[in-house]
């Protein structure tokens, strides 16, 4: 089958929307073979279901839209895909609105006029995005992504004929690294156990990733399972679905922003200042996080 893009779709959003955020944040993160980052546009392989493929956005200037190609296997996924990439790139956010919700704030007030088009970086994927975060405990982003990477280069399918879009890798299903041998891969052996466990609940469908009855429900799920605390749940919701309430309180991103100065906060003053912040805490967190990586 030719796998080449076949049309180029316009996904709309309201202005302002920042594409140096996202670039910033992919750069971080990318899985080689699975994601590909460049100047102007970001690249991943994909599955559906029973279809993959690969996708490529890339902003438009002058117009407040991103530009979606897509390989000719995602025709029968192409509303799915489209809802996802708008999800992943929060398209559909209204910064005014939720600019406004933050204007007198004492602490957000400032940080949200000077990057007014800050968003919500999602994945494409929640259950890798669920494997990264459980990954990612107590290490640093750069730590998570090897690891990460391992997984992809022991578990990952090949991407069917790719054609030079630059990725060729699938990211491992859940059935896969429930039942590898995950030896060496970089983990304590105790989150080997809460990685597995989880993919294993995944794969036998005893445990859903999804947000049908609200993202308190999805947490409180996620906490009941071993090795997975709140910082991970609250994580996951947040970076896998873009749950705009989610605020992972103990991240050290948040404590430590120059926001509160040299001695930073403590988790429980910051969850105690983000009740002030609902039903947008997750915005927060992206203006703190930003404020963090500006240090």
């Amino acid at each position: 089958m030719n796998n080449a893009p076949q049309t180029t779709l316009l996904l709309p959003y309201h202005a302002p929307w920042e594409w140096q955020q996202f670039h910033d944040h992919f750069a971080l993160r990318a899985l080689a073979g699975v994601e590909r980052l460049g100047r102007e546009h970001y690249c991943r392989s994909f599955r559906l279901g029973t279809v993959s493929g690969w996708f490529r956005v890339s902003p438009q200037p002058g117009q407040n839209a991103l530009a979606l190609s897509y390989s000719a296997s995602a025709i029968p996924c192409l509303a799915e895909l489209q809802q996802r990439v708008r999800r992943m790139f929060d398209l559909d956010a209204e910064p005014q609105r939720i600019g406004r919700h933050f204007a007198q704030d004492p602490y957000l007030a400032t940080l949200i006029a000077r990057n007014p088009g800050l968003r919500l970086p999602t994945a494409f994927d929640p259950f890798e995005q669920a494997v990264r975060a459980i990954v990612g405990q107590q290490v640093t982003v750069k730590a998570a992504v090897s690891i990460s990477g391992r997984l992809v280069a022991r578990l990952g399918e090949p991407l069917p004929a790719a054609d030079g879009a630059g990725v060729d890798r699938l990211f491992p299903s859940a059935a896969a690294i429930a039942g590898a041998d995950l030896a060496g891969i970089g983990m304590p052996g105790k989150r080997v156990q809460t990685l597995q466990h989880f993919a294993g609940l995944i794969a036998s469908g005893a445990l859903h990733l999804d947000l049908r009855h609200g993202s308190e429900a999805l947490i409180e799920r996620l906490c009941a399972l071993p090795g997975i605390g709140p910082w991970t749940a609250e994580y996951i919701a947040l970076r896998a679905f873009g749950a705009a309430d989610a605020f992972p309180a103990s991240d050290l991103g948040l404590l430590k922003a120059p926001l509160w100065g040299a001695d930073g906060i403590d988790a429980r003053q910051l969850k105690a200042r983000a009740e002030a912040w609902r039903p947008w805490r997750a915005y927060a967190a992206a203006h703190l996080w930003h404020n963090y990586s500006q240090r």
